[in-house]
């Protein structure tokens, strides 16, 4: 399993997720920037990920849906506020209606995503910071914490194909 720690500080309205990865900082980056790869893995295995749109530059936007083992397809937006590759993403996470629109734009959580070199590979540092406790304890009643880990885990096998040519 590639999860290290996953840690949840009310008192910073944070919920951070640790892992390593037996891969070099840039294919890990990939994982992020490619869509057909990023859908691979951003749900739980029985919530996979499809990303309409990645606009993967600061200033870019993401549409994405999830289908539920019911067929359901709650979606999901991303506004990037910074890109500094491979070592740094920043985006905004909202929820989105039917047509993939933001259902409130001041309803988000801030992701900031780190890579650094580490004696495995690449650690990479996951930390989602919320406006408020009740959104924290929301998201953490809706299953982010458990999702997340399991997404994660979904990376090795990834890592472990031939890596994408550029």
């Amino acid at each position: 399993m590639t999860l290290l720690d996953s840690h949840k500080d009310v008192d910073n309205l944070t919920l951070t997720f640790t892992t390593e990865f037996d891969a070099d900082v840039e294919r890990v980056w990939q994982l992020w920037e490619d869509p057909r790869q990023l859908e691979r893995w951003w749900g739980p295995p029985d919530y996979p990920a499809t990303f309409e749109t990645l606009e993967f530059s600061a200033g870019g936007e993401a549409r994405y849906y999830m289908t539920t083992p019911e067929g359901a397809k709650p979606r999901g937006w991303w506004r990037i506020t910074a890109v500094d590759a491979p070592r740094r993403l920043e985006f905004q996470d909202g929820f989105a209606d039917d047509k993939g629109d933001p259902i409130d734009v001041t309803d988000v959580a801030v992701c900031v995503v780190t890579l650094e070199a580490s004696d495995r590979g690449t650690r990479m540092t996951v930390v989602n910071t919320f406006r408020s406790a009740e959104q924290l304890d929301e998201m953490i009643k809706m299953g982010m914490e458990e999702g997340m880990a399991q997404a994660l885990g979904q990376i090795d096998g990834i890592l472990a194909e031939s890596p994408v040519s550029r």
